[in-house]
């Protein structure tokens, strides 16, 4: 394709693009993702270095990976440097935590549709982090709250409790029937016979679908000067422990300049209830809807 000129420096075109994912502990690599570190670096240079088309990171998070979006910007402007404005864009992440709730309830009612009062829904994902594992337990009360399921629970995969406990809990509750649910892109490595996989949330082109917007969006926003970076940098914001910052108020933030292409910032925080940041994931009733 032929190059393109923006329009002034800072700015491009809506066009097409070079579009890179990047995965992390939802299982992203079942989707194509790379790792957001050095693997995703090479992929964004190679990109470069092939077209001279905008490259657009899609973080392919179901909205309980932060982290992951934070690791992408802080990639993006690290390579940024090296590149002339409007060749690099990061795109809003695949899914918020709404998206993901409402994606599971279309799942949970298609599993349980022949026999709603003997059937369970067990909710699974790979294990992460203590305040991503959480979200999770979050995550299936408000599938169970708005749904028509008797019994939802959680289960990790690699974690506590691993599938095999969930599954058993299930049946110690009294379900008949437990269909496993993916709150992920990964499959579980390891599945009780007894247990009905579902398959996967999505299927190849709702996936496909969902990361052509997500591009769209981000490349609409890069032909009116934003590359979405900052916005990026912020994602870990509020995510995790939360610290106080003393009677005067003093907070201080490290140099961003200091994290490189593989650093992960693990430790968030939070400035109580009013001083909260959204980051694009509604509360109260999920109300999305499913590409399916």
């Amino acid at each position: 394709m032929a190059a393109i000129a923006p329009e002034r420096p800072g700015r491009a075109p809506e066009s097409a693009a070079r579009v890179i994912l990047a995965g992390g502990h939802e299982g992203g690599a079942a989707a194509g993702a790379v790792h957001p570190g050095r693997p995703l670096a090479e992929a964004v240079r190679a990109a470069l270095a092939a077209s001279a088309e905008p490259v657009c990171v899609v973080p392919m998070t179901l909205g309980r990976d932060p982290g992951l979006i934070a690791d992408c910007a802080r990639a993006l402007r690290w390579l940024s440097r090296e590149e002339e404005p409007g060749r690099l864009v990061l795109a809003p992440p695949f899914a918020t935590v709404d998206h993901l709730t409402a994606w599971l309830r279309t799942a949970a009612l298609k599993a349980v549709r022949e026999a709603p009062d003997t059937s369970a829904v067990l909710v699974t994902a790979p294990a992460a982090g203590p305040f991503e594992d959480a979200d999770l337990f979050r995550v299936a009360r408000l599938v169970r709250q708005y749904g028509h399921h008797r019994w939802v629970e959680v289960a990790f995969d690699g974690g506590d409790p691993d599938l095999a406990e969930g599954a058993e809990r299930c049946r110690r509750l009294g379900a008949g029937h437990v269909s496993l649910v993916r709150a992920a892109f990964a499959p579980p490595t390891e599945l009780p016979a007894w247990v009905l996989d579902t398959g996967p949330l999505l299927s190849d082109a709702a996936i496909a679908q969902v990361v052509r917007t997500r591009s769209q969006e981000a490349l609409h926003r890069l032909a009116h000067g934003q590359d979405g970076v900052a916005q990026g940098l912020d994602a870990e914001h509020g995510h995790g422990y939360a610290h106080s910052h003393g009677p005067g108020g003093d907070h201080h933030h490290a140099d961003p300049d200091a994290h490189d292409t593989d650093a992960h910032h693990t430790h968030a925080h939070a400035h109580g209830e009013g001083h909260r940041h959204a980051h694009g994931q509604g509360h109260g009733h999920p109300h999305g809807h499913s590409p399916h």
